[in-house]
């Protein structure tokens, strides 16, 4: 009876080594798919579009994410707009796009999301640039025409932020920045504050999270997973694959550090940065120069294609109320 209980208990040892270490084995392949950026094949649909099926064989695949590239021409933004290059820590060249509209307007900084690039805030920076303002868009590493082929989640990016606001500050001559990020741009901006102790003249924040274990979570449940203890385990191969502490990427955190005016603004049906994950991010500002719009309805999506009217006097009043117009 005993011998009998010792091989049960063996085996099962066994079958929990083989479970831990596959799903660790399928994790480190995730989060590699997720933060390296393929040069060919078409991407993975959105998961609110696949089947049941189709999402349960990517639990075992991982996605497909293509090297994001768009429109690399600074004409679409404006006719006098100019390409700029930008080089960063280890030689990284970030790709740029700037158009001055006078040394007495401010300069706003656009940083774009994850999987996306510079083009996809030409909407925001056209809308800018009809309030007068100037504006610099800004390639991560690993998009549109920057140097590399990865993303961090706004870990590194937080370094391009700052290698982005240095070179303004050396290179242009306006009367403030401000620094508009969305979702994984919003973070990195948070970050780079935080971290590399930049100080803008004002910071708007579309579709914040509060920690990079939410959003991966949300993932999960976006596929209609379970996200314990799977979403943990891609947190921390995902740092480890880049020599970082996924857990310690935080935006909530790094909110603290923040002195200037703040603009927020959120969906309040996001699926990807939930509304309480903003309202958190938004509660860790100190003082009380800071203001939240929320988009009732609004997903994880442009408010300026869906709200234009909401979104263009929240970013006017805003400029209004710290006097940086």
């Amino acid at each position: 009876m005993k011998k009998k209980m010792k091989r049960l208990l063996l085996r099962f040892m066994v079958a929990v080594v083989v479970i831990f270490a596959g799903a660790n084995v399928l994790a480190y392949r995730h989060a590699h798919a997720m933060m390296n950026f393929v040069s060919t094949g078409a991407r993975t649909t959105r998961p609110e579009g696949l089947s049941f099926g189709t999402k349960a064989k990517l639990l075992f695949t991982g996605v497909n994410v293509p090297r994001p590239n768009g429109e690399q021409n600074p004409l679409s933004l404006a006719s006098d707009a100019r390409y700029v290059s930008i080089v960063g820590e280890n030689n990284i060249n970030l790709a740029a796009w700037y158009c001055n509209r006078g040394q007495d307007t401010p300069l706003v900084i656009l940083f774009h999301g994850y999987t996306s690039e510079k083009s996809d805030l030409l909407p925001e920076a056209k809308e800018l640039l009809e309030l007068g303002k100037s504006v610099l868009l800004v390639d991560f590493r690993g998009s549109g025409g920057s140097s590399e082929s990865y993303t961090t989640i706004g870990v590194c990016e937080g370094a391009d932020v700052a290698t982005a606001v240095d070179y303004a500050n050396k290179n242009f001559s306006h009367s403030t920045t401000i620094l508009f990020g969305k979702s994984m741009g919003a973070a990195a901006i948070l970050r780079a504050v935080y971290e590399e102790t930049i100080d803008p003249d004002g910071i708007i924040l579309e579709a914040v999270f509060d920690s990079m274990l939410s959003t991966v979570c949300n993932r999960f449940d976006i596929m209609g997973a379970p996200s314990f203890p799977a979403a943990r385990l891609l947190v921390f191969w995902g740092g480890m694959q880049f020599g970082f502490n996924g857990f310690d990427n935080n935006p909530v955190e790094y909110a603290s550090s923040l002195k200037c005016p703040v603009l927020f603004m959120h969906g309040a049906n996001d699926p990807r940065a939930k509304l309480a994950e903003g309202r958190s991010v938004y509660d860790a500002v100190p003082g009380n120069r800071k203001w939240f719009k929320e988009f009732e309805k609004a997903k994880h999506q442009s408010y300026i294609a869906t709200y234009p009217e909401q979104w263009r006097t929240a970013v006017w009043e805003f400029m209004g109320k710290t006097e940086v117009n």
